[in-house]
């Protein structure tokens, strides 16, 4: 099974973030099921304006969307900013948005039974805003989004704070491999009994 976890920091490579600081922990609980994981750092690559899967102007996202389609289970990594999702975040989901008038060979949307989750980092008073806020809009797409499929960095208010002195504090931890535990065991549920397409 493969998992792509895209990492939607403002910080581009080989800046160290909060945000690679946690997905770290996810990815290790998702290795340690035997999960295949990719990682995209979105801000590093050319993504254009748009809903177009290809644009045909040269950028990174049909590479992205192949991953997208290898994958069967997808991590949307991502701080806050202003109690919003990332700009960077919002234009990966824009992006996807194509997603939606894409069908597999049996009639399903190409999203059909794939599962998604969601990380975030920044002060917990806007974390649960930003899950719900990209959880609404990868379940719009087709994913299939798990109980508890969740996991952020449990801060304190507070601007300018060096957020990696901090990564390793045990709740965050404990969240992110009960999200990757719950990604794989949907995710496994669903290639055993798949949605069908939607009927006509």
């Amino acid at each position: 099974m493969r998992a792509l976890v895209i990492n939607c920091t403002l910080k581009p490579s080989p800046q160290a973030c909060a945000t690679e600081a946690l997905t770290d922990t996810v990815i290790t609980a998702l290795q340690g099921h035997g999960v295949d994981v990719g990682v995209v750092r979105a801000v590093d690559l050319s993504l254009e304006p748009g809903v177009g899967t290809d644009r045909g102007d040269g950028g990174d996202w049909p590479a992205v969307h192949a991953g997208l389609t290898a994958a069967r289970i997808l991590v949307i990594a991502s701080p806050i900013w202003l109690g919003r999702p990332s700009s960077v975040a919002r234009r990966v989901l824009e992006r996807m948005d194509a997603m939606r008038g894409e069908s597999d060979g049996e009639g399903r949307p190409v999203a059909f039974n794939r599962v998604a989750g969601v990380l975030v980092t920044g002060h917990e008073s806007a974390a649960h805003h930003v899950v719900s806020e990209i959880s609404g809009a990868l379940g719009d797409i087709g994913y299939t989004i798990p109980g508890q499929a969740w996991a952020y960095g449990h801060l304190r208010p507070g601007h300018g704070r060096d957020r990696l002195d901090e990564r390793g504090q045990g709740w965050s931890v404990s969240t992110g491999r009960a999200m990757a535990s719950n990604l794989v065991h949907a995710a496994r549920a669903l290639a055993e009994r798949p949605v069908p397409a939607p009927p006509s």
